[in-house]
């Protein structure tokens, strides 16, 4: 006989356990499946909402100076910032003194500004943001050129500005109205190198070899190894005296590491990359990381029809035309202004991973066969003995507009803090 199953026993309200659990579960529900939309909306409402950043500046972006086209000055055109007796300028690169007719009134149309140009350095607005800093430029004479622009321009706005030649500084200027430096460190190769001549005269009839220039890669010149706690902004660049007209097979460069030379020997374009990647990295280990650290990569020249000992000529009133640029400047060609990209490339590959900011300054300043001093160096029989200069710029001139984009860029570096 089968037995009856024992019904289940009653709640308080008359039904079983198990509807009772149903009928509460199903009253969660809803709040249960609201808990995860809940904390998602929580989580982004305890979220800081990040506003919209405002655009940088005209001439502050890095693709300022590599994309875009030189335009005539707007109307009415300001006048220079400085003239031909600014204290700092330099002999050589006064055109305007040495008698070469004045260059034509052009600015630089970075193509993101849709038309505008990039504005003029404000230099009283500069030395304002800039109080109580100091800024450090390092290498050949192509930052020369840039400091006697950015000097005489802030000049223009501190006439009380005097020269200052400190910690083996070559040239600068110190701006009392806001206790701002500019100084330039004349360090060609940036490493320590040193003439080392050959000791034997037999051994010069030999092999033909006067001595070697020796370089020692993990060194920085004495010129400026003492500044890297000093300035707040630094401005670096090297290349021009990586060649062999610089140093030929009777005076070569001879590469050392640790006191040793480096084995196998280093051809010049080898130890140019290894010299930026050392000093890069010396830089970004003895700087502090608040300091602005940019690389300005080459200045092109504009030899024409031979090398600067070849009849190399730039009298000319022309600028480039876009479609002229690669037959003149790409290393494809072969050209005798081939060397800027080239020294370019090395530069490019031996920064990557730095601190450094690659401020291209070369594109925009291809175009300008028309602004170098060319024959009017300010020295009698100049050219006889030396050449055209075809390599380093009129001031004012195109530098000027070098410094309206490193204004810009610097300007906007000290907003940020």
């Amino acid at each position: 006989m089968r037995r009856k199953r024992a019904a289940a026993p009653l709640s308080a309200t008359g039904s079983s356990p198990e509807a009772s659990a149903m009928r509460r579960l199903r009253l969660r529900l809803p709040f249960l499946l609201l808990l995860p939309v809940t904390a998602a909306i929580l989580i982004l409402l305890s979220r800081r909402v990040t506003p919209p950043q405002p655009p940088l500046p005209c001439g502050a972006a890095l693709s300022d100076a590599t994309a875009g086209r030189w335009v005539p000055t707007p109307r009415p055109a300001p006048p220079p910032l400085y003239s031909a007796s600014c204290p700092f300028h330099r002999n050589s690169y006064n055109c305007l003194r040495n008698g070469r007719p004045p260059l034509a009134a052009l600015s630089w149309a970075p193509t993101r500004c849709g038309g505008a140009v990039v504005p003029r350095i404000d230099a009283a607005g500069f030395l304002a943001a800039a109080r109580g800093r100091r800024v450090g430029l390092v290498g050949d004479s192509l930052s020369e050129n840039l400091a006697v622009a950015l000097l005489c321009a802030l000049r223009s706005a501190d006439p009380g500005a005097r020269k200052w030649k400190r910690r083996g500084a070559w040239r600068g200027g110190y701006f009392p109205r806001e206790d701002v430096t500019v100084a330039f460190h004349r360090a060609v190769l940036l490493a320590k190198y040193t003439w080392q001549p050959v000791e034997n005269p037999e051994e010069v009839q030999k092999d033909g070899i006067k001595g070697i220039y020796r370089v020692d890669v993990d060194i920085p010149a004495d010129e400026w190894i003492n500044v890297t706690n000093f300035y707040d902004v630094l401005i670096i660049n090297t290349g021009h005296w990586w060649g062999t007209y610089k140093f030929p097979k009777e005076t070569p460069l001879v590469f050392y590491r640790g006191g040793e030379p480096i084995e196998p020997p280093l051809s010049i374009p080898d130890g140019l990359k290894v010299v930026i990647k050392s000093m890069a990295s010396y830089i970004d280990r003895e700087m502090p990381s608040k300091t602005l650290k940019l690389w300005r990569t080459q200045s092109p020249r504009h030899f024409h029809g031979g090398e600067w000992d070849r009849n190399g000529s730039c009298v000319t009133d022309r600028l480039l035309e876009e479609d002229e640029l690669e037959s003149w400047f790409d290393p494809r060609f072969g050209g005798v202004n081939k060397d800027a990209r080239t020294v370019n490339l090395a530069i490019q590959e031996a920064l990557a991973g730095s601190e450094f900011r690659l401020v291209n300054l070369t594109y925009m300043s291809e175009f300008r066969a028309d602004a170098h001093p060319a024959t009017w160096l300010g020295k009698k029989d100049a050219v006889a003995v030396y050449g055209q200069d075809c390599m380093h710029w009129c001031v004012p001139g195109v530098p000027d507009t070098w410094v309206d984009i490193l204004a810009a860029q610097i300007l906007h570096y000290f907003g940020k803090g």
